[in-house]
C-alpha cells in the first residue's frame, strides 16, 4: 500500500508507547511534510539524545554529564533522599518544584510474576549510597500499585534498624474521580492516609 520507506517510518513510530496504527500513520505523514530544516532537527535530536544521554553515576537520572544537575547542585538538601521508579518521575517532580532533596532511581519495580526481583533493580546502589551518605529520611515515591507496594515494603524491610526515617508519599483518590471506579488499593490508601478536617 505504501512505499517501503513510508511503511518503515510508520512501523518505527509504533515503537512509541501508546502509539497505534492511525497515530503512527499521522506522524509519518507529518514528517513527510517537514521541510529540510525540521527534518534535520528531528534526526539530529534523536541521534544526539541517544549518543549524549547517559545515567548519572550517583542517582541514575538522565544526564549529559557524569552527574545530573540535581546531584551537582550544592544547594539541595543532601539529608533527604527520594526513591523513584524512573527518571521521568524526577522530571515531573522537578517541574512542580516542591522537593529540594536528592533522588535515587530504581529503574523499575519488583515484579515477581514477571521475574523482576530485588537484585534486578538498583537496590544495591541504594544500599551503597545509604552506607556512604548521611541521610536522615528516605521518601519512597513509587506508584501506588501492587508492584509499588511490594517494592516499598521491601525497601522498608532492608532499611529497618538504620535509624533513618522511612516515609511514603501519601496516595488516595484523585480530584474529580468517580468513587465507583476507584480501585481497592487506591481506596485503601485513601482511608489509611485520611486527614482531620479541623
Amino acid at each position: 500500500m505504501y512505499p517501503k520507506s513510508v511503511s518503515n517510518l510508520i512501523e518505527a513510530f509504533k515503537y512509541f508507547s501508546g502509539v497505534g496504527d492511525k497515530t503512527a500513520e499521522r506522524m509519518a505523514f507529518q514528517v513527510l511534510a517537514f521541510d529540510e530544516i525540521q527534518t534535520n532537527f528531528l534526526v539530529d535530536s534523536i541521534k544526539n539524545a541517544k549518543l549524549k544521554i547517559k545515567r548519572c553515576l550517583k542517582c541514575g537520572n538522565y544526564s549529559e554529564e557524569d552527574y545530573c544537575y540535581v546531584c551537582a547542585d550544592k544547594t539541595r538538601n543532601k539529608k533527604i533522599l527520594c526513591v523513584v521508579e524512573d527518571p521521568k518521575t524526577i522530571i515531573a517532580m522537578e517541574k512542580l518544584g516542591v522537593f529540594q532533596g536528592t533522588y535515587h532511581v530504581l529503574n523499575g519495580l519488583i515484579k515477581a510474576l514477571e521475574g523482576i526481583n530485588p537484585e534486578d533493580i538498583r537496590l544495591d546502589k541504594l544500599i551503597e549510597r545509604i552506607n556512604k551518605e548521611q541521610f536522615e529520611e528516605i521518601i519512597i515515591a513509587v506508584k501506588p500499585c501492587l508492584e509499588g507496594e511490594m517494592t516499598a515494603l521491601y525497601i522498608n524491610s532492608i532499611l529497618k534498624g538504620t535509624g533513618i526515617t522511612i516515609t511514603r508519599l501519601a496516595s488516595g483518590i484523585p480530584m474529580g474521580a468517580d468513587m465507583e471506579y476507584v480501585d481497592a488499593i487506591t481506596l485503601s490508601n485513601a482511608f489509611d492516609n485520611r486527614k482531620k478536617l479541623s
